[in-house]
């Protein structure tokens, strides 16, 4: 471990990994991007700028990038995993033997992964070899864009050991960004990855005109639905009226800067699934999630209605106008229940 200045590794320079560098480097970190591309990591450090998905923001003077996993990994206190969910296992593969010994490994990423229905902390500590104490979780209503234009907003830091949570609340608190501590970290990773689900629902209500009652009415039955699964898996209940449930839901629900909100609304005015992807530059995470997540509802046996439309709409070809009039004649019910 190092002593004086934290340092921090991020693997990925997508717009969250970018952004949350640039959050760890305002708080005083010193901070290397792992890049695939030579061509981006050359932007990074000559022109300070990430041009293929922050253009135009300046990145801090310390934050600096590399093509090399080896040279980005040594002596990080903090490593942070900012890949899209279903790439993670093979990626963090051929960082692990890499890693900084000691160093705490930080997800960013929002989903469950396809075939075994893990959570992202949960596939970190198996492929990294590493006990879940040293596996922390960044979440909540986090566009990137946002937070890179250094826009106030706030976060959860989960780790199952909460000294850990501490020390990562240390390194990425700023004057625009406040982390809050938690130890449910199933509770937390749930609200980011099912929020996906919740967002495409949205969006494709959005984009076939339904209104804001229908916008408040899936936000509100989807975060519902949300704390059954989160209950049937042991999380606490209040993590979903936090940060990490509610606050993430409102942010992607109702912002044209959420990639999921965004493709459900192509969806929703019609584009066909291929259209949708093809004019989608990043990873809607929501479009594989909804599948893996409507995967471990049946596991818990838990019931998960507008993930099962979502699935429905997006992997089944169903058209959104067929699937949200089944959603809407289900049989009656008590609200909670």
């Amino acid at each position: 471990m190092t002593h004086g200045t934290t340092k921090a590794a991020v693997f990925g320079t997508g717009s969250w990994g970018t952004a949350f560098a640039m959050v760890l480097a305002d708080a005083g970190c010193d901070v290397t991007l792992w890049a695939r591309r030579p061509e981006l990591v050359e932007a990074v450090n000559s022109t300070r700028t990430n041009p293929d998905y922050l253009p135009g923001i300046e990145l801090p003077a310390s934050v600096r990038a590399t093509t090399d996993p080896a040279e980005a990994a040594a002596g990080a206190d903090f490593t942070v995993l900012a890949v899209p969910s279903q790439t993670l296992r093979d990626n963090l593969a051929e960082w692990a033997p890499l890693l900084a010994p000691g160093t705490v490994l930080v997800s960013l990423m929002k989903g469950v992964e396809l075939g075994t229905a893990k959570r992202m902390s949960e596939v970190v500590a198996e492929v990294a070899k590493v006990s879940e104490d040293r596996v922390a979780v960044v979440t909540g209503p986090n566009l990137a864009k946002e937070i890179a234009k250094r826009m106030p907003a706030a976060a959860v830091v989960a780790c199952r050991d909460e000294a850990v949570a501490q020390r990562l609340q240390a390194a990425c608190h700023t004057p625009y960004f406040r982390p809050y501590t938690n130890t449910d970290v199933v509770g937390c990773e749930l609200g980011g990855a099912v929020k996906n689900v919740i967002g495409l629902a949205v969006g494709i209500a959005d984009g076939m005109g339904l209104g804001d009652n229908a916008k408040g009415s899936l936000i509100t039955r989807g975060l519902a639905e949300t704390t059954r699964l989160g209950l049937a898996m042991g999380a606490d209940p209040l993590t979903f009226s936090g940060l990490a449930g509610l606050g993430d839901l409102v942010a992607t629900c109702s912002s044209p800067l959420s990639r999921n909100h965004t493709f459900g609304t192509n969806l929703g005015r019609g584009m066909t699934l291929q259209e949708t992807i093809a004019v989608t530059k990043q990873t809607a995470e929501g479009v594989k999630s909804c599948e893996s997540v409507l995967d471990l509802a049946r596991r818990h046996g838990v019931d998960m209605p507008i993930t099962e439309t979502v699935v429905g709409i997006v992997h089944e070809g169903k058209p959104p106008v067929v699937a949200l009039k089944e959603l809407m004649s289900r049989s009656a019910k008590a609200e909670r229940r």
